[in-house]
């Protein structure tokens, strides 16, 4: 059974053809990245899932039902949440209420005290602006503030780039804990050394199409094709 179904995904920026036909599946409680080199279409997918890009076909089923009519912001009430790589911290809010921000849209969403436990750092900046946060801290913020809202499904976005080793490492338990609180996560990632430390399964996407899939536990045995396929 899937919980996120993407069939023949196309997408556009105006007349540029981004997506050519995407196609996969998450399945309830997984972790699925999105590999492949940049400009592959990886972000470009998860903004189509989300209804944010100039024009999308194809079919994107969630919970069976078909979202590729619907606005973004219905998307988001759906259940589905999307933490992008820039992160979207509002510099002139402060930590607690750029946390506060997004409405809840299902029952079900973290307490803030519980995203304090998730995120200690949060707790202690809950006066400070975004601009005045670490890249770390920013990204901790933009994971908690969609954890709230009750979404089942998060999108995250490069949630490593840039970061320090020890606040990957945080990321990567992070991950971890909400795949056991039953949250359903579908990322994107060009570092696949932390991708495999997260992931069940990976897809591996390449002009804008998934040409390849993996299982996490394959992954060594696969490990001369995926370096042919990221040119690490």
């Amino acid at each position: 059974m899937s919980l996120l179904t993407v069939d023949d995904l196309q997408a556009w920026y105006g007349e540029s053809h981004v997506l050519h036909g995407v196609n996969f599946v998450v399945r309830p409680g997984e972790v699925v990245t999105l590999l492949g080199r940049n400009g592959a279409g990886k972000t470009t997918t998860l903004k189509a899932i989300m209804g944010i890009v100039g024009k999308r076909s194809g079919s994107v089923r969630y919970e069976g039902n078909e979202l590729i009519a619907l606005t973004s912001d219905r998307i988001a009430r759906a259940g589905i949440a999307y933490c992008p790589e820039e992160r979207g911290i509002f510099a002139s809010l402060t930590v607690e209420e750029n946390l506060l921000l997004p409405p809840q849209v299902r029952p079900g969403g973290l307490a803030v005290e519980r995203i304090f436990e998730l995120f200690p750092n949060l707790k202690e900046r809950l006066r400070s602006q975004g601009t005045k946060l670490s890249g770390g801290e920013q990204q901790m913020l933009a994971i908690g503030r969609i954890l709230r809202t009750g979404a089942r499904l998060l999108l995250l976005d490069e949630p490593t780039e840039g970061l320090a080793p020890v606040i990957i490492q945080q990321i990567g338990r992070t991950i971890g804990m909400l795949k056991q609180q039953g949250f359903t996560i579908l990322l994107v990632e060009q570092n696949f050394r932390f991708a495999a430390t997260v992931a069940d399964r990976h897809y591996v996407m390449e002009n804008g199409r998934v040409i390849d899939q993996f299982a996490n536990a394959d992954l060594d045995a696969n490990m001369a094709k995926l370096h042919d396929y990221l040119g690490v």
